[in-house]
């Protein structure tokens, strides 16, 4: 039997067993199909959709390009990929999951980057954004809103040592991948210049450009939705038939070695395919906080399955291979959760003991509140915003259907 026959099998042996949970506990499988329309409701799609459209038009107009252009003597040497990648840095630390793949494949598509860089790059941009971090983990799930400075500082200083990492992957291909005619002009007025011809090459109208940047962005956040729910209900049904407790089981004396809590064996494998209700589980358990920290980190770092089948269905449109990046979340988790273990003393304890005594309340407590205040606001103002959204997008999918030669 070769190794298709077994895949074949295999995938055949596990939707089959999926529906037939489904059909067997519906009542469960509404309740997580509940929540994770929750999540995506009030809080994935209005935070990711304006990120999206603004990507789309940024890319459409040039100004990657010129932003490309500033950043290559600093992006090249040291991650060893192109000045564009700033930009998807930059883009994905802010929006958030699973931004870095989508724009990483977008620069791929408009021919920015080779497919290595493209390899590189999607290792270090995928990340949590600051908005979930402070807002749903720190003050939502742990009610401890100076945590959110130790998880935000380790997860992003994780993302940074893994992109020193993955620089060399592929190591002894060539480090670039267009070269450029030797110019005269100043890096700046070159950026310029670059910026003015991508947007003369391209010769779209401004409202055809936001129309198809609606269009693109919703189609992916749809598909992220669908994942969110799946994963949601894949997940309840394993901890109703108990085969999360199997394997956390098995996972409790790996915890042992490390001398780690015990209780936090379930939350992982939870977190492992859905790291949202793996964190909030974690936050639920009478561990130590520093053992919390350490495995809420691995989990924000780690993104879940539900995650990482976004990034790869994004990927699959692609020729950039998905085995890179589950390396590079790998790599993150473990960065993540070292770095919290050293940093806990530092970035929590003595500004914990600080801020009794001292009561410089706005040098700790008040970014993170107001990360948190805008998660309770976005949580109301969320489903408006998808609704309104998704509206838009049925008109213009309308008109560009009913009304092609328009277009």
């Amino acid at each position: 039997m070769n190794r298709s026959m077994v895949k074949t099998i295999f995938i055949s042996f596990f939707i089959t067993s999926l529906t037939t949970a489904i059909i067997l506990s519906p009542e469960a499988s509404v309740e997580a199909s509940s929540h994770g329309l929750k999540i995506w409701w009030e809080v994935v799609f209005p935070s990711l959709l304006p990120f999206f459209i603004l990507s789309e038009l940024l890319i459409g107009f040039g100004i990657v390009k010129f932003i490309g252009i500033l950043l290559e003597p600093i992006m090249r040497p040291v991650f060893r990929v192109p000045g564009v990648g700033g930009f998807v840095w930059a883009m994905g630390m802010a929006s958030g999951n699973p931004a870095g793949a989508k724009f990483t494949a977008r620069v791929r598509e408009e021919g920015e980057i080779s497919v290595t860089e493209a390899e590189r790059l999607i290792t270090f941009t995928s990340c949590a954004n600051p908005l979930f971090i402070f807002g749903a983990v720190a003050v939502g799930f742990f009610d401890n809103p100076a945590l959110g400075i130790l998880l935000a500082v380790a997860h992003y200083a994780g993302n940074i040592l893994v992109g020193l990492t993955m620089r060399f992957y592929k190591s002894k291909e060539s480090t670039s991948w267009k070269r450029k005619k030797r110019t005269f002009f100043p890096p700046l007025l070159t950026a310029f210049r670059e910026l003015h011809l991508t947007r003369i090459k391209n010769r779209k109208p401004i409202g055809k450009m936001l129309g198809d940047a609606v269009l693109s962005s919703v189609q992916t956040l749809l598909m992220i939705g669908g994942f969110i729910i799946i994963f949601s209900v894949f997940n309840r049904l394993l901890t109703v038939y108990q085969i999360n407790e199997f394997f956390g089981i098995i996972l409790a004396n790996f915890l042992h070695i490390f001398s780690l809590s015990t209780e936090l064996s379930v939350p992982i494998i939870s977190g492992i395919f859905e790291f949202t209700l793996g964190n909030q589980l974690v936050s639920e358990t009478n561990a130590e906080l520093l053992d919390k920290a350490i495995i809420a980190s691995f989990l924000l770092a780690f993104g879940g399955l539900s995650v990482q089948s976004q990034v790869a269905s994004i990927l699959a449109e692609t020729d950039i291979s998905f085995k890179p990046f589950f390396i590079g979340r790998v790599l993150q988790g473990i960065y993540a959760s070292i770095l919290t273990f050293f940093l806990f003393n530092p970035l929590y304890t003595n500004l914990e003991s600080f801020n009794v005594k001292a009561v410089p309340v706005f040098l700790i407590n008040k970014p993170s509140y107001w990360f948190g205040e805008i998660w309770i606001i976005l949580s109301k103002l969320g489903p408006l915003i998808t609704i309104t959204a998704l509206l838009l997008y049925i008109l213009i999918y309308g008109k560009k259907v009913l009304f092609p030669e328009r277009n």
